[in-house]
């Protein structure tokens, strides 16, 4: 039995689904089925990038799933050495043929490029968007400041900056940020490596649930305002169980006690050429 369709996140005249199918690794015919499945049972947020190398077998996928493709929600992302003018628009026809789609919901920046000025990545993502490669556009792996000049040199609304979070990994600076300029905060990693059942205050509020730690700490994401969680897998049973979390409320008491668990320690995606984070 399909399982209800994730709510919507709204942001700048974007309407998110609250969980997405993240496929980073995920390759070839597996892929395409665990996008298929995906979309026949409920999610309606797929996410991918050049990078991931995965966008024909995601484009297979959303075919072979039957779904109409105004009904999904499908983000792609330009990688750091392809964010200069003219290159990035090349980027985004290369996932446009890719995909086998005329244009995606969203297109981001995937991290930023010291080496490229931001005045000519932004310009060149504004023009994506001009030319109808995408409906919108955002940024992913951007601190602070590099939102504070993204917004300064935008010429159309950012819609979301999309990172790394889960309870271990302190967010809370960069997250106020996203919310004043009225975005949407799409976490990657949101499970971070699945070891939440070994925390006992997590396995606690699973038990009195009756949900697994992942889907309590994939709740406590997207119960914040304004948030958006896009968990990878490729096993049905878990992407159904990802998807189910909409039944049930965490306390305030239950948040604040995940929330504890954070640090400025608990990341764990760290490239040699990620930036110096908040």
């Amino acid at each position: 039995m399909s399982l209800p369709f994730a709510p919507l996140v709204h942001a700048h005249g974007a309407a998110i689904p609250a969980i997405g199918l993240g496929t980073f690794l995920a390759q070839g015919e597996g892929c395409s089925e665990a996008v298929s499945f995906a979309l026949k049972n409920g999610y309606r947020h797929i996410d991918t990038a050049p990078r991931y190398e995965n966008e024909e077998a995601v484009g297979e996928g959303l075919r072979r799933s039957g779904v109409p493709r105004s009904e999904i929600f499908l983000t792609t992302k330009v990688w750091w050495d392809r964010l200069g003018e003219g290159d990035l628009q090349r980027s985004a026809e290369d996932s446009l043929r890719k995909l086998g789609v005329d244009q995606v919901d969203l297109l981001l920046i995937h991290w930023p490029n010291p080496e490229i000025p931001l005045a000519e990545s932004i310009a060149a993502l504004n023009d994506a968007k001009r030319r109808g490669y995408a409906k919108h556009i955002g940024v992913s792996n951007f601190t602070v400041a590099h939102l504070n000049e993204a917004w300064r040199l935008t010429q159309e609304p950012l819609v979301c900056n999309q990172c790394e979070w889960h309870p271990s990994l302190d967010q809370a600076k960069l997250r106020a940020v996203v919310r004043g300029y009225g975005m949407i905060f799409t976490a990657y990693s949101p499970i971070g490596r699945g070891v939440y059942g070994e925390i006992p205050a997590v396995s606690a509020i699973a038990k009195k649930y009756g949900k697994t730690a992942s889907q309590i700490v994939l709740r406590w994401n997207v119960q914040h305002e304004g948030s958006v969680a896009i968990p990878k897998s490729v096993t049905p049973e878990r992407m159904l169980s990802n998807l189910d979390i909409f039944d049930f409320t965490l306390t305030d008491a239950e948040m604040a006690a995940l929330t504890a668990l954070g640090s400025r320690e608990g990341r764990l995606v760290k490239p040699d050429f990620a930036p110096a984070w908040d």
